[in-house]
């Protein structure tokens, strides 16, 4: 069975988006890409990488 995270840290979803951790982190400032803040940790909710590829999809 494959382990299914919840959030991902900075690097974890640049991995998965296959882009640089600077590239997320200016998704995230301009907005483009949904994350929380948990204590000083920048998190990305799978729900949200995942409606963030899909919004590429619609845009394309």
């Amino acid at each position: 069975m494959q382990d299914f995270k919840l959030l991902y840290r900075v690097p974890e979803a640049a991995e998965a988006l296959g882009v640089s951790r600077a590239k997320v982190y200016q998704l995230i400032q301009a907005g483009t890409l949904k994350s929380v803040k948990i204590d000083s940790s920048r998190l990305i909710r799978s729900a949200d990488l995942m409606e963030f590829v899909a919004d590429l999809d619609r845009a394309a």
